[in-house]
């Protein structure tokens, strides 16, 4: 018996059924690309546009640089094997695949006829060698940009290195992956010493000059055996990576937490840029009333004085006074500072114990007085001086009196003085105090 063929019958093309696969990387290489929402709402319209069947959604948010890292796009290949689909529609190849292993699995189940068709946006590939092809190269292609990216990122850490990002003073390069091993670690010949440096000028209110000093008495030298000069004193000092963060690029404003293990706390670093602070142009003019009445406990010296101003964290301006040796006797004199504030409050502590030129002081007083009359005749009006004001009128006579009214008049002075008003008040005081250790003691 014969068999007939008609040669009119065409064969139906396959029914495809398509899963709809949305990726989306969080990682910085992917922050630009449509996300997968807007994905899913795009694909959506073309099937729609093109009666296309869409059996399920499914949706990664992981990156594709790895083979075999997506479990999503995992569970999509196995149930294409077990042919619960037989159709990839995607917003872009790379979507599928950046990386030979994923890539070659899509490719092989299309050879097996398993994966009839790729959809995507603007194109699709089929089961034929030139669209096979073509999906390859633009799957490559994605593969080729990460790996540019990561080279990039080498040259680039290896420029910055050439250009002096590398290990400041106190550390050291080496060797690692950076994921188990640190690349920046502590230079064991040089970390304390620049740890101290920091220390020296928070707590002794040391000038960069005299870290340069101090340095070049005790032979410190740099990894190339040369001797630090005084702007690498600075540098170093100003120097944000010594408590674990740096700026790169430098004046972008991006902040890095680094892996290396700090030097110094923050709150030290922070004290040592106030006492770093280049003074105003008027600093030469400010008047610094205590330091007349004070000796260095340290060295015997005498004790100067500066301002600092401090921007605030919220906004505005902070500012302090500090205290401490002059170095005029010993340039590495070790005593530390102490703030306007503390050394006020010690003397009030102590206002029993000081003597005073009472002559003065009262003729300062009296000077006062007569002022307030001046002042009560000419602003004040008649019935408010006459009902109020007689006892201001008369210096107390006695001795004891007398002394209870320089106490208070220095107190008063001391507490809410100018700077002028001190300085003169404390010109009529005999005591002298030494200063040690930020505590005030009467010189003998």
């Amino acid at each position: 018996m014969s068999t007939t063929y008609n040669q009119n019958t065409t064969i139906a093309p396959p029914k495809i059924e398509y899963c709809l696969y949305a990726r989306k990387s969080s990682e910085s290489d992917e922050r630009q690309a449509m996300s997968i929402d807007s994905q899913i709402d795009e694909m959506l319209t073309l099937a729609k546009r093109d009666n296309l069947k869409i059996k399920e959604i499914k949706k990664e948010s992981h990156s594709a640089k790895m083979s075999g890292s997506r479990p999503v796009f995992t569970q999509l290949l196995q149930e294409l094997r077990q042919k619960k689909f037989n159709g990839i529609l995607t917003w872009a190849p790379d979507r599928l695949s950046r990386n030979a292993g994923d890539l070659g699995s899509v490719v092989d189940l299309m050879d097996q006829g398993k994966l009839i068709k790729i959809q995507t946006y603007s194109q699709s590939f089929s089961n034929s060698p030139n669209e096979k092809f073509l999906l390859m190269i633009l799957c490559s292609q994605a593969k080729l940009e990460n790996d540019n990216k990561g080279l990039n990122v080498q040259r680039g850490l290896r420029t910055k290195c050439a250009m002096g990002w590398r290990a400041p003073a106190g550390y050291l390069n080496q060797d690692g992956d950076g994921h188990k091993d640190e690349l920046i670690i502590l230079d064991p010949e040089r970390s304390s010493f620049i740890a101290q440096m920091f220390e020296r000028v928070a707590n002794q209110g040391h000038s960069g000059r005299a870290i340069k000093n101090w340095l070049d008495r005790i032979g410190f030298t740099t990894r190339l055996g040369n001797k630090m000069p005084l702007s690498k004193v600075y540098s170093t000092l100003n120097n944000p990576f010594y408590y674990g963060e740096f700026e790169f690029p430098v004046g972008s404003g991006t902040w890095y937490q680094g892996k290396h293990k700090p030097l110094v706390t923050k709150e030290l670093f922070d004290k040592v840029q106030e006492v770093l602070m280049v003074p105003p142009k008027s600093y030469h003019n400010k008047i610094f009333p205590f330091k007349s009445i004070f000796k260095c406990g340290g060295c015997g010296g005498g004790v100067t004085a500066e301002e600092k101003i401090r921007k605030l964290k919220h906004g505005g301006y902070a500012k302090h006074t500090y205290y401490h040796c002059g170095r005029s006797l010993n340039y590495e004199c070790d005593e530390p500072y102490i703030t306007e504030d503390d050394l006020v409050k010690q003397l009030i502590a102590n206002i029993d114990k000081i003597k005073f030129n009472h002559t003065g002081v009262t003729r300062k007083i009296q000077e006062d007085i007569e002022r307030y009359h001046r002042l009560k005749t000419q602003v004040l009006h008649q019935e408010f001086i006459d009902g109020h004001l007689d006892e201001f009128n008369r210096i107390p006579q006695t001795s004891a009196d007398k002394n209870e009214m320089t106490k208070n008049y220095l107190l008063h002075i001391l507490q809410i003085g100018t700077a002028e008003e001190r300085q003169e008040a404390l010109s009529f005081i005999k005591t002298k105090f030494i200063l040690s250790k930020r505590a005030i003691t009467i010189q003998k």
